[in-house]
């Protein structure tokens, strides 16, 4: 297991470089609009999946425009619903400060928000309005959680940043996301959660054998009312995954 670590980790190494190189190229092209970015973020994440040995499938039509909400239980799930579709995260502000991770997200049009500033939270949700009225086929991805968790249940999604969608009409689908290892380890070995470092995480992800994640996507909705959005994916997320592990047992 420690070979495979160390095996991996040298490959993500080598791929990170070859995105910041890419990244390079792609400004040298010409400008660096929001799509170009996007879906750079979306090859180098395709790229570090597979560096990973992770495999992905999806269920359901993933959205090209206006606001996802999704469960969240690791940085993992960026890496798949960025693979599968070009789209601008709203990530905490912490996220901005990672080694690497941090700079490419903000290359990828990340919006970062500081949950603890009602003025953070005022300006993020001009920027997505912002990003919602692009013609672009590119949505915004929110995890309305706050925060990431060991799955056990989908905690209360916050509805202040679903206001942006509901405010404008735009639709909002709902991304349930899961992960089933391939022994039979529980989900919750795959997720970030509490005081576990970044470092100690990635460690032990390396370490897997093999493990696929799966992403359900919703039918798009509009809603008018942003607590009634927030409750209403969230019970559709819940009810997904519930589906879901009913069907593993």
């Amino acid at each position: 297991m420690t070979l495979r670590r160390i095996r991996r980790a040298v490959a993500l190494a080598i791929e990170i470089l070859l995105c910041i190189i890419r990244f390079w190229l792609l400004r040298l092209r010409g400008p660096l609009t929001l799509e170009r970015r996007a879906k750079w973020s979306q090859g180098c994440a395709q790229r570090f999946l597979s560096t990973l040995n992770i495999a992905y499938k999806v269920e359901g039509r993933p959205a090209t425009h206006g606001l996802v909400v999704a469960n969240h239980l690791s940085y993992i799930d960026v890496l798949v619903l960025s693979a599968e579709m070009p789209c601008f995260f709203v990530a905490k502000m912490e996220v901005g400060g990672w080694p690497f991770f941090g700079r490419a997200a903000r290359s990828g049009g990340t919006i970062f928000v500081d949950r603890g500033s009602s003025e953070s939270a005022k300006s993020v949700a001009e920027q997505m309005k912002e990003r919602l009225m692009l013609s672009i086929p590119v949505p915004v991805l929110l995890f309305p959680e706050g925060t990431s968790t060991d799955g056990r249940e989908v905690i209360r999604f916050h509805s202040r940043l679903i206001d942006p969608a509901t405010s404008l009409g735009a639709p909002i689908t709902a991304a349930a996301i899961r992960y089933t290892i391939h022994d039979g380890t529980p989900e919750r070995e795959l997720c970030w959660y509490g005081d576990e470092t970044f470092v100690n995480h990635l460690w032990k992800v390396l370490g897997v054998g093999g493990f696929e994640a799966v992403v359900q996507f919703g039918e798009p909705h509009v809603y008018t009312d942003r607590r009634a959005a927030a409750d209403a994916t969230h019970d559709e997320i819940a009810a997904m995954r519930e589906e879901s592990a009913l069907l593993l047992q």
